[in-house]
């Protein structure tokens, strides 16, 4: 068994689309028209067949308090690995990113946590 699928839930799936592809640099895998929304999928490029992030929709109730809750206890809605957290850093704060949490590291594990405009916060790692 491994993951196939996990989702964010975003605000506006164009904006997060330009977020998690220009900024981020992941690319678009699917986008397939649902009524007003669509099945809006990213993957990483080093692993185009790998994991597919769902950028979805966050029309439900749940979705806000959820959300609101997490982003207030400073609690990442993902993590993504990255293999250096401080260049990583730099390079996103140089294109304006806004960081919850510059990097720290704990034993053998850096991470920072940054706003991905679209109502998350989104934790970027490296393990040593």
């Amino acid at each position: 068994m491994k993951i196939h699928l996990t989702s964010v839930f975003v605000d506006d799936q164009a904006k997060a689309l330009r977020f998690y592809t220009d900024v981020l640099g992941f690319v678009k895998k699917h986008d397939v028209p649902l009524g007003a929304d669509r099945w809006l999928t990213v993957v990483s490029p080093e692993d185009p067949d790998g994991t597919e992030l769902l950028l979805e929709p966050s029309g439900h109730p749940a979705v806000q308090p959820y959300r609101t809750a997490l982003v207030r206890d400073g609690i990442p809605a993902a993590s993504f690995a990255v293999d250096d957290v401080r260049a990583e850093f730099d390079r996103l704060r140089g294109l304006g990113v806004r960081f919850t949490q510059e990097p720290v590291e704990t034993g053998s594990v850096t991470t920072a946590v940054l706003d991905d405009t679209c109502g998350n916060l989104i934790q970027i790692v490296h393990s040593a």
